[in-house]
């Protein structure tokens, strides 16, 4: 028997939000981010996998697909611009050495969990919230509902909660416009790595090895 598109919408949310508290419920301990990540990234893949093999065409769907790839990766240029820019600029002055090897695995690595980050609460999120209350709320009143509850994930750390805030408005509008989750991945990885390694001074790469000392 096939599950009420509706109701299995409203069952991907509150899978998302058991995500979410799982990284409350891991937060603090000794190698909490990558546990989490790993966990994340295998079961979000999974339920994507699942996903397509009963529906092939749920992916364009969802985003990934390369339609509008161009446009969306060229509309949201602006806001990579400025984010590195600034992100180089707050180091400079702050006398933190630019010259950091460690970035490169950085934005090789981070956009695979920006990907992630974006299919949930882009892709699942905002897309079925969107769809669920379509008529009922405006889409910016949906895309700032999210975006709010993704920077409140962020809690404690003020400076990222503006940030993540910031970013995820532009981010959901260009998904509602484009529908493509590549652009909104590789912004992510790239973007918020500068954003974290040069402004916020948290070197994912060591936090990484650190996990295998």
């Amino acid at each position: 028997m096939k599950q009420h598109p509706d109701k299995r919408k409203w069952n991907i949310i509150i899978a998302v939000l058991l995500t979410v508290l799982l990284k409350f419920a891991v937060a603090g301990k000794p190698g909490f981010s990558i546990f989490y990540i790993t966990a994340a990234l295998v079961f979000w893949f999974f339920f994507i996998f699942r996903r397509y093999k009963s529906d092939p065409l749920v992916l364009n769907k969802w985003g990934f697909n390369l339609q509008y790839f161009k446009k969306s990766l060229l509309y949201l240029l602006p806001f990579g611009i400025i984010v590195i820019t600034a992100s180089l600029l707050y180091a400079s002055l702050t006398n933190t050495s630019i010259l950091n090897w460690h970035i490169l695995p950085i934005l090789i690595l981070y956009p695979v969990w920006g990907l992630t980050q974006q299919f949930i609460v882009a892709g699942l999120v905002a897309g079925n919230l969107r769809t669920l209350v379509k008529g009922k709320i405006t889409d910016f009143q949906v895309n700032l509902m999210v975006s709010l509850l993704f920077a409140l994930v962020h809690y404690p750390d003020i400076s990222l909660m503006i940030y993540v805030l910031l970013m995820e408005l532009i981010f959901i509008h260009a998904y509602f416009k484009y529908n493509n989750l590549w652009s909104l991945g590789l912004y992510h990885g790239w973007a918020s790595g500068f954003f974290l390694f040069f402004v916020l001074q948290r070197d994912l790469w060591n936090e990484l090895l650190l996990i295998f000392q």
